[in-house]
């Protein structure tokens, strides 16, 4: 998790260093920077139109382009920042903006009714009647106030004559939602429009002005006095001293978007004779925004991409005064983007990666959601109190630096291009996992060599295993510790019963288990003779021992072979007992190599503890020179393919003496020292 963290860091400050590339790539072209200030003489009108539209400045009439430039001159200073974001909404605004239609009297009051923090604008359409305003502007309506978080809708009293007869919507109008107290989560007003004008700028106009209202408006210097020294609630406000008749529509819609956080003034100053009074609180120019907290104040659209406009002031709002769904859903991108980071670094099949990338997703979001349920609770406490205005107020003094300023100004970059910001994600999450093969290769690590197939059956295993084994399946069988001698291993198994269920024991053991080649020591023919003499005559001389002894006698030899083969813990092995079973002529032990094909086993290539034998049990074939063996921890020995394929079949157990496989076997005696001894 916190390699993850810090690739994620190391991703952000990539995005920093390629902003400011970015900026000194444009000043390098056009010779300007995005704080530079604009002359509104130099724009055309219809600039100068686009940027009284961005910042919500209606007009009526046919204005001028003096009337135009003062209004934009009175309303705040113009960066080059602002008008390209200004022509970049406008090119974007031609595209067909959403608007609900509602269904009835439920669906309406859940929106707009019940939405105490919000702006509606709603068109009803009375029952045999035509709209009052066409299609066409109504388009530019919904176009021209969705800008400033202002959302609309149509009602159709058709759907609903009983709520518009009970309502008196008895003729085609416009309605507008407005909250109508400072408080969050206060009551709403419904204001219907009584204009004789149906014009797209006269009802932007009453809309503004509707808004506008809610604003607490000083025009004297004994009234900004009184306030500016006055102790309330709000402890953060935001001032705008201007020469206007009305706010700015993105301001006052602002003022209905932090309701209850910070309380917006508007000091009008078109009256004023004397500004002593405005240089003594910090106020240099006309107009100015003025942003007031217990640890001072601070002049908004002095640093880099603090803008004239709903977005920017957004932002740098909610950063200075955050709530706590804002913190909740920047912790919510930040854990996301890191789960991400796991499709890259996670190496091997496709498939495995994104199998990863889910699990992950969902872990980190569980945490996150967990670990936010007390942090909530905390916050109830009156206790935290102090903790929550000393961070606020290191939050604040964070957030009017320069650097803030900057990475405020590249969210809203990164946040208004999302092609860029993903293929820079992208990009950085392919050379993450560039270097982590590039490690894992330098490691020898096989994982990434697995293709999509065998993953998907390691997969399968893994999920038919806690499928239909779930208590099981969470034990762990290690090779090196035995349940007989670890009391902890044993109290583990008893905690899980599984009387009622077969154990499906992991085959991860089964890597550990040792392999050797088996090799044969070639004889010449004169020693194969004289082997095969000697061994005729040992035969004979068997045969007449072992038929003047007794069948009591017998039984006592052959056990007596089995403890000193086995040391008398296991059942049968076939190395031995096959020597009292077969016939006379077969009585040598197959510890050795056929005499046909001249060949001896090389005995010293084995394991100590491995029983000697030249036969699988499994395929019942002989061994043969430089095949690979595998033995298991009772001693007795296999093909390497016949035994891997009895232990993944299930049977995790020795074919002969059902010792388990993944079970050591202590205090058994070397076999070589045994044939020394016989």
């Amino acid at each position: 998790m916190w390699l993850k963290l810090f690739l994620l860091l190391l991703y952000f400050l990539m995005l920093f260093v390629l902003a400011r590339f970015f900026e000194a790539s444009v000043w390098y072209e056009s010779g300007i920077f995005a704080t530079q200030l604009v002359d509104p003489v130099t724009l055309s009108f219809k600039k100068l139109k686009t940027i009284l539209e961005c910042r919500g400045l209606g007009y009526s009439g046919l204005p001028e382009k003096k009337d135009v430039r003062e209004l934009v001159e009175k309303s705040g200073d113009l960066m080059e920042g602002e008008l390209y974001s200004a022509l970049k909404n406008e090119k974007e605004a031609s595209e067909t903006v959403s608007s609900t239609t509602f269904s009835g009297e439920m669906h309406f009051y859940e929106l707009v009714e019940d939405t105490k923090d919000g702006i509606w604008l709603v068109q009803v359409i009375a029952k045999d009647r035509h709209p009052l305003v066409s299609k066409v502007n109504w388009d530019k309506m919904v176009r021209k106030v969705s800008q400033f978080g202002i959302r609309t809708g149509t009602f159709h009293c058709l759907n609903d004559s009983r709520y518009c007869r009970k309502r008196g919507w008895l003729k085609s109008t416009l309605i507008m939602s407005v909250p109508q107290t400072n408080t969050s989560k206060g009551k709403v007003m419904l204001k219907e429009y009584n204009g004789n004008q149906i014009e797209t700028e006269h009802i932007f106009k009453w809309m503004t002005t509707r808004i506008a209202s809610r604003i607490k408006t000083i025009q004297y210097t004994n009234q900004l006095m009184d306030e500016w020294n006055k102790s309330d609630q709000y402890q953060v406000k935001m001032y705008l001293f201007a020469k206007l008749d009305q706010p700015p529509a993105f301001f006052s819609a602002l003022s209905v978007k932090f309701t209850g956080r910070i309380e917006f003034i508007f000091v009008d100053v078109q009256n004023w004779n004397s500004q002593d009074y405005l240089k003594a609180i910090g106020v240099q120019q006309i107009p100015s925004y003025l942003l007031k907290t217990p640890e001072g104040s601070y002049r908004y659209g002095n640093s880099t991409g603090e803008f004239m406009s709903l977005n920017a002031m957004d932002a740098f709002l909610r950063s200075i005064q955050p709530e706590v769904n804002d913190l909740f859903v920047l912790s919510l991108v930040m854990v996301n983007l890191m789960a991400w980071m796991d499709l890259f670094i996670t190496q091997g099949a496709t498939i495995k990666r994104f199998v990863v990338l889910i699990s992950t997703l969902g872990t980190y979001n569980s945490l996150l959601i967990l670990s936010w349920l007390p942090i909530l609770g905390f916050l109830q406490l009156p206790y935290l109190d102090s903790f929550y205005e000393y961070s606020l107020k290191l939050l604040r003094y964070a957030d009017t630096t320069t650097i803030a300023s900057w990475v405020r100004a590249d969210w809203s970059f990164y946040s208004s291009h999302p092609a860029l910001f993903l293929s820079t994600y992208l990009g950085h999450g392919l050379l993450i996992d560039y270097f982590e093969k590039k490690r894992r290769r330098n490691n020898n690590d096989d994982e990434i060599n697995a293709n999509n197939l065998e993953w998907l059956s390691s997969l399968w295993d893994w999920y038919t295993s806690y499928l239909f084994h779930p208590i099981v399946s969470f034990q762990n069988f290690p090779i090196e510790s035995d349940w007989d001698d670890d009391p902890n291993l044993l109290l583990e198994r008893l905690a899980f019963p599984d009387l009622w269920l077969r154990p499906l024991i992991p085959t991860d053991y089964i890597k550990n288990l040792p392999t050797w080649h088996f090799k044969c020591d070639a004889q010449s023919e004169e020693e194969a003779a004289e082997n095969c003499q000697e061994s005729d005559c040992e035969s004979e001389n068997e045969t007449k021992t072992e038929t003047e002894l007794s069948d009591d006698e017998r039984r006592a030899a052959q056990s007596r072979l089995k403890e000193e083969c086995l040391g008398g813990s296991l059942p049968d092995c076939t190395c031995v007992t096959k020597n009292f079973e077969d016939s006379p002529n077969a009585r040598k032990c197959k510890g050795t190599c056929s005499t046909k094909d001249n060949f001896e086993p090389d005995w010293s290539t084995w394991p100590g503890d491995m029983l000697q034998c030249t036969e699988c049990v499994v395929c019942l074939e002989h061994f043969g020179s430089g095949c690979i063996l595998m033995g298991l921890p009772c001693g007795h020995v296999f093909h390497q393919q016949c035994i891997v394929v009895w232990l993944a079949g299930g049977q995790h157990c020795c074919p002969v003496c059902r010792w388990p496989s993944y079970k050591k076997k202590h205090c058994r005696p070397l076999p070589q020292q045994q044939q020394q001894q016989q």
